[in-house]
């Protein structure tokens, strides 16, 4: 099932931490890149939205992440943060967790139009992402019948993540 996997949640005991592929440096690094091929611009205020999403270890909210680049006198306004992570999502620098109203860094290159997976740990907040070639085969045909173009093809997957389920079974 795994094209790649990897996590962006904060959780504990390092179980889910900030994974070297998404960190901080390397995700900027990958949008600067892109942003020259591409011939887009990287504003400051992308880069800075993007940073903080890549450091902070969990999913962030836009007012999230207003608060943290506001400071030292500046005010950055939630929705001037939105049209950054508009920006950021269209061009998959930054993933939403549409179930969380909140978004993840992704420091790597899906295949074109590839779906995406996103496992949820309720116990520890984790999330995981995959792709799944099965899934979206199968779920290409049943949108195909119901004459169905999708924007995106994101799953969010709730439950409890390996490191946690071992925990439980060691109470």
């Amino acid at each position: 099932m795994t094209e790649h996997s990897h996590q962006h949640g904060a959780g504990h005991g390092g179980s889910h931490g900030e994974s070297g592929c998404c960190g901080g440096a390397d995700v900027v690094e990958r949008a600067e890149r892109l942003c020259r091929e591409r011939d887009l611009q990287f504003t400051r205020l992308r880069r800075e939205v993007l940073q903080a999403v890549a450091e902070a270890g969990r999913p962030l909210g836009a007012y999230d992440i207003a608060e943290r680049l506001s400071g030292g006198g500046r005010r950055v306004a939630a929705v001037s943060v939105y049209r950054a992570l508009d920006f950021l999502t269209e061009h998959d620098l930054v993933h939403r967790i549409a179930s969380r109203n909140a978004f993840v860094p992704c420091a790597h290159t899906h295949g074109e139009g590839a779906g995406l997976v996103f496992m949820i740990c309720r116990s520890c907040g984790g999330i995981d992402e995959t792709t799944s070639p099965e899934i979206e085969d199968q779920l290409g045909r049943t949108l195909a019948r119901a004459g169905f173009r999708p924007a995106s093809r994101i799953l969010e997957v709730e439950g409890e993540c390996e490191a946690c389920l071992q925990r439980e079974a060691m109470a």
